[in-house]
């Protein structure tokens, strides 16, 4: 185990142990999710450590023969870590999304956690953490409709915003559940415009309203499995080939690649498939000179065309 593992967790276990006088190293070693060998190999290397003279009283004195952990000499470290305001804001922003999973819909808890963390993390992290937002104006009520409709199986009607087309589509759909998945939630269901089962996401959602029709979905409909994430690349999707630089390296990391190599000096060449090239010119926009298109010959036409479309309306205003 790496010292940037251990670190961390030596720094938790001293503040615990002596809070703690007496622990027994099994139930010590459960609560950190360690082996005993592992705990003892730690309480050794506490054992070494301390303020700068390194004389035995300058070192922190631990035992546990017996089994019973007892620690001394400590006290300069004795106080908890506490989150810093990434940590925070993260910890913050996922418990909020796990509020909206069905299963949370009467959360007391968990809305006492959040609150508790906010007050400790400080504005802040709470600050940060309010600001994550939907990309849409979605309708207010999306969660609550798409609940009520799960709980008493009725359809809904969906205004839907597709992206790749840039509309407002008009759906029909069968709620099956609510799933989260790459950090947004989303209502899975059979979609009677594309005859099969869809994915959902709420903020796309520009209006929902349940209808007093029963949910009926076909009995050969599956779940749609998202372990792996939404976006799941077709083999007779059209494939793409980017070069990145160091400031476009997260592409590698955010979309599925079929292939990736290292070009030197941070700059990365991958492949990757995609079925709509609306959302590949709009990432090309956005990598600006953090990346650029090598193939296909007409995406490069387009991203061209649309780079050279946004300049030419900065100019007409200036």
């Amino acid at each position: 185990m790496s010292t940037a593992d251990r670190l961390p967790r030596l720094l938790a276990l001293v503040p615990y142990l002596m809070s703690h006088p007496g622990a027994q190293v099994p139930e010590v070693a459960k609560l950190f999710g360690l082996t005993e060998k592992q705990l003892v190999d730690d309480l050794q290397l506490v054992w070494m450590c301390g303020l700068p003279g390194h004389t035995p009283g300058d070192l922190i004195d631990v035992s546990w023969d017996g089994g019973e952990i007892l620690i001394d000499n400590a006290e300069t470290i004795a106080r908890p870590l506490r989150l810093g305001i990434d940590e925070a804001s993260a910890l913050l922003v996922a418990l909020r999304m796990l509020a909206e999973l069905p299963e949370f819909e009467q959360g007391d808890v968990l809305a006492r956690v959040i609150a508790k963390l906010e007050g400790a993390a400080g504005e802040g992290a709470a600050a940060v953490s309010s600001q994550v937002a939907f990309e849409l104006d979605a309708a207010p009520d999306a969660m609550a409709t798409v609940r009520a409709a799960l709980r008493a199986g009725r359809r809904l009607s969906l205004r839907y915003y597709v992206p790749g087309r840039d509309e407002i589509t008009p759906r029909e759909v069968d709620p099956t559940r609510l799933v989260m998945a790459d950090g947004r939630s989303y209502l899975e269901g059979w979609c009677y415009r594309a005859d099969g089962m869809r994915l959902f996401r709420l903020d796309r959602m520009v209006g929902v309203d349940m209808l007093d029709v029963a949910a009926d979905p076909p009995a050969g409909a599956e779940p749609i499995d998202v372990a792996d994430g939404v976006f799941r690349p077709s083999p007779t999707d059209e494939l793409v080939e980017l070069e990145l630089t160091p400031a476009g390296r997260w592409v590698a990391e955010y979309y599925p690649c079929e292939e990736v190599t290292e070009l030197g000096e941070g700059r990365l060449r991958v492949t990757l498939r995609a079925r709509d090239q609306g959302w590949l010119v709009r990432l090309a926009l956005r990598l600006g000179d953090g990346g650029r298109v090598v193939s296909p010959v007409s995406l490069i036409d387009r991203v061209r065309e649309e780079a050279s479309a946004a300049l030419s309306r900065y100019e007409s205003v200036s």
